[in-house]
């Protein structure tokens, strides 16, 4: 277990100085903000390269600026943190996400030159400040509760991209209109009490070197590369089975899936542990891939993205929210999820740039049994992994279940 008595004492008395669950769902809807406006933004400018693009070297350019950024301005952000303090950082941080969208209106996307300058800035509007936000919200609420926050921080994302979704929106103007005002109340940070973090601050700075070389972040990263890596590069050999445009609609069905999933996955995360819940998630995806490898039809594709937005809610609610913050311990969360986050980027990196190659190479049937089998391997790392939800608090609520059964069971025969 990594957390003690004293480091789950000072969770709690960090949540509750700060304000309990109100100001705990102010830090979990900044989040949500980040996450759809960046998915909407990463969308736009999926449209535009499509569009400006005349050859494959073009795209991968454009993207690589674009995913560059946002793993250049990440790292650059958690070194900011000290020079010029978190409530700064937010502040630049929103409002490049406010003004980056103007440059919708304004640029000529005939020319390769307009779509590099809004990838970039696209990317530095998330990466700039997004482990700065994960370390407050990490901070704000506590080992006890932090998967349910996850959970609402996934549902409100996939309702949010979901309600985008079925909006259709094609016009630009409309696009970045949607951008400027849906990023406007990422303001509300500044309502958050001890934004510096002044009461957990540490004598120790928390180094990149640390964080990599601890074995239990470690034993987390495996496996979430290894997912993050096999599943987005199956992504353009799904639009061979059914069609791009079912296969997108089926995303934007499995969005609201996710989110549903995610919320029952955040409570079980904290009753059950992280641990069980990202194996489970694993399993469930593995069994997804299997199916549609041995049987690569419409109905398999259909199972598949239930079982896969199931398994998506509960791996976004452990891997991307809760168990970074988790194994910070008490000192700042800010690198570890700068690294924790990567390898999804990466990932979708290489699916928009390389996938569709690598569709045409590999058969159906082959390229899913390939990625079952290594999802089922990823699950060996998080076998020795330790669970991050304290101890105390899994006895706890065993005990609960057990004597609210039991109360059931009494009333009964009695």
């Amino acid at each position: 277990m990594l957390y003690g008595k004293s480091q789950l004492t000072n969770e709690r008395l960090t949540e509750k100085s700060a304000g309990g669950k109100r100001i705990a769902l102010v830090s979990t809807f900044l989040i949500v903000n980040a996450f759809t406006w960046y998915f909407l933004a990463a969308k736009i400018l999926e449209g535009i390269v499509n569009q400006v693009a005349t050859n494959n070297n073009e795209s991968i350019v454009i993207w690589s600026l674009h995913f560059g950024a946002i793993a250049a301005t990440t790292f650059l952000g958690t070194l900011l943190v000290k020079r010029i303090g978190r409530r700064t950082l937010f502040l630049v941080w929103t409002v490049l996400g406010v003004l980056s969208p103007v440059g919708l209106l304004t640029l000529d996307f005939s020319q390769t030159a307009g779509a590099l300058l809004t990838s970039f800035l696209f990317g530095a509007s998330l990466g700039l400040g997004m482990p700065n936000c994960m370390e407050c919200f990490k901070r704000l609420t506590n080992p006890e509760n932090r998967g349910r926050y996850g959970g609402l921080v996934m549902l409100f994302s996939g309702l949010g991209l979901f309600a985008f979704g079925l909006a259709g929106i094609k016009s630009m103007e409309l696009s970045a209109s949607v951008l400027v005002i849906w990023r406007i109340p990422g303001l509300l940070f500044l309502i958050l009490p001890d934004i510096e973090g002044k009461q957990l601050q540490t004598k120790r700075d928390v180094s990149y070197k640390s964080v990599v070389g601890q074995r239990s972040f470690l034993l987390y990263l495996a496996p979430w590369i290894m997912f993050s890596l096999t599943t987005y590069l199956t992504t353009p050999i799904q639009f061979g089975i059914v069609g791009q445009s079912t296969v997108e609609l089926l995303i934007i069905v499995e969005n609201v899936i996710i989110g549903v999933s995610a919320l029952v996955g955040g409570f079980l995360c904290d009753t059950l542990g992280r641990k069980r819940m990202a194996i489970t998630g694993f399993a469930l995806l593995g069994l997804g891939y299997s199916v549609l490898g041995i049987y690569p039809q419409a109905f398999s594709m259909y199972f598949y993205t239930v079982v896969d937005g199931i398994a998506w809610g509960n791996l976004f609610v452990v891997f991307v929210v809760t168990v970074w913050g988790d194994l910070s311990l008490s000192s700042p969360s800010d690198k570890h999820y700068a690294v924790g986050v990567l390898p999804f980027f990466i990932s979708k990196f290489l699916q928009l740039t390389v996938g569709r190659d690598i569709a045409t190479l590999i058969p159906t049937y082959a390229i899913f049994s390939f990625t079952a089998f290594f999802l089922f391997l990823a699950v060996l790392p998080l076998v020795y992994a330790p669970e991050t939800l304290p101890e105390k608090v899994i006895k706890e609520r065993e005990l609960k279940m057990y004597v609210e059964k039991a109360q059931e069971i009494a009333q009964k025969y009695y």
